[in-house]
């Protein structure tokens, strides 16, 4: 019988599967952030499109998912050096303070400006420029993988420290430390109180961790398809458990803080869900036409681009909207069209943005 795993690298180049599962992590997390912006403004959706856009396919299904694939990336690589990896860590550390003026900053002077209400999209004195998002949360990974090389850590040996950072933060989220400036240092690291963190480093480190190793030996796997067969009760069990914690107190999904500062045991059952996700991600790459294929190659390879061009277009557009017809009443038909749009527009500009700077 033929090994499953061998010394020789097999798997080389860009992976159509995981190409397909990065960017609809970041088509997913492109619908949830139109959500976020719509509810600054009067909205009426379905419980069902407003529980499987914010709190299911933009949650578990989008940032576990690029986290995780970003891990599988750093083994593709063709620099692994732990000077580049920090290096790199810092430049995106950067670009993540970056995007939070799109974030925050545009809107606020934006509505402030069009519509003299100041108080529509609050920045917290400015403290929000130095919030963190998935971005700064990459950085950061970025930094730790690199001091970890440096010390001749194994990729197992990052997936130990990774949980042991995923206990510590699931005992030490919703801490106060007694003001703004320290909850938000402290927010860096685990997910403390006052709104400053998405994705506090020791609560998400798991997954670029965890999709290290997997990297490792997905690269030297002799048959994807007997690797990922069991995809279908990787989803069944993960979205389960999911479902479940909607109508949980304090569940995993009841609340979006609950899932930003997640527990170790609700890491594990994402995990799940991204092995599912890919699996299923394999299956649909073998029947997409050429220029599907091309298209998801192209887009994967813009995308830390893409988030940041919607970043900045999702709450200009939603400002606009509301500053151009005040009684707008924001409903299921439009958070949809408006995403697919932003998608898009985001995904073109991207392009033209790459073209241009070649």
């Amino acid at each position: 019988m033929e090994k499953l795993f061998v010394d020789q690298k097999i798997n080389t180049g860009r992976q159509t599967e995981l190409d397909l599962a990065k960017c609809s992590a970041i088509f997913f997390m492109i619908f949830l952030h139109c959500y976020f912006a719509m509810s600054y403004f009067p909205y009426d959706i379905s419980l069902f499109l407003e529980r499987g856009i914010a709190q299911l396919v933009g949650g578990p299904f989008a940032a576990p998912v690029f986290m995780f694939a970003m891990g599988v990336g750093m083994v593709y690589s063709r620099n692994q050096e732990p000077r580049y990896l920090i290096v790199r860590g810092i430049k995106l550390l950067q670009l993540g303070f970056f995007v939070n003026i799109g974030e925050f900053f545009v809107p606020y002077f934006l509505a402030g400006n069009l519509m003299n209400d100041w108080e529509r999209f609050p920045i917290a004195n400015g403290l929000l420029l130095f919030c963190i998002d998935i971005l700064a949360f990459a950085g950061m990974a970025f930094m730790l993988v690199g001091v970890l090389k440096k010390l001749k850590v194994s990729a197992r040996g990052m997936v130990i420290v990774a949980v042991i950072l995923s206990v510590i933060g699931s005992f030490a989220r919703f801490h106060d430390f007694g003001s703004n400036v320290l909850n938000l240092i402290a927010g860096y690291f685990v997910g403390s109180a006052g709104g400053f963190t998405a994705f506090p480093l020791f609560n998400w480190f798991i997954f670029p961790a965890t999709g290290l190793l997997f990297g490792e030996y997905y690269m030297r796997c002799t048959d994807k398809k007997k690797l990922l067969r069991l995809w279908p009760l990787g989803l069944l069990i993960s979205v389960a458990y999911f479902v479940i914690s909607w109508f949980l107190p304090k569940g995993f999904l009841s609340e979006m803080h609950l899932y930003w500062f997640m527990t170790t045991y609700d890491a594990v059952f994402c995990l799940i869900c991204i092995y599912g996700v890919i699996g299923a991600c394999f299956v649909i790459s073998k029947h997409l036409p050429e220029g599907a294929i091309r298209f998801f190659s192209k887009s994967s390879s813009n995308l830390n681009t893409i988030y940041i061009i919607q970043w900045f277009i999702i709450p200009i557009t939603y400002v606009l909207i509301v500053y151009f017809n005040r009684d707008i009443v924001f409903g299921d038909a439009s958070l949809v069209i408006i995403a697919l749009l932003e998608i898009a527009a985001a995904v073109i500009l991207a392009s033209g943005y790459k073209e241009l700077m070649k």
